[in-house]
């Protein structure tokens, strides 16, 4: 990943950075790591993560069907 900084604006520049970083997911990601999750744990929280996808999901398309 690269940032670049122009007219010396690096507070800008890392702020866009961190606004990258947090779209990929990667201080959920750590926060997730900091602790050992037991297997059963980490199960359950696939699971409603991909629940809240598939909510998402139905939202959006049931907006797009709205629009039309």
């Amino acid at each position: 990943m690269q940032v670049t900084v122009y007219q010396n604006q690096v507070e800008r520049a890392l702020k866009g950075l961190k606004r990258q970083l947090n779209k990929e997911g990667l201080f959920k990601e750590l926060k997730r790591r900091r602790f050992y999750e037991k297997p059963s744990v980490k199960k359950k929280r696939k699971i409603k993560e991909a629940k809240k996808k598939r909510k998402m999901a139905m939202r959006r398309m049931r907006s797009a069907w709205h629009q039309m």
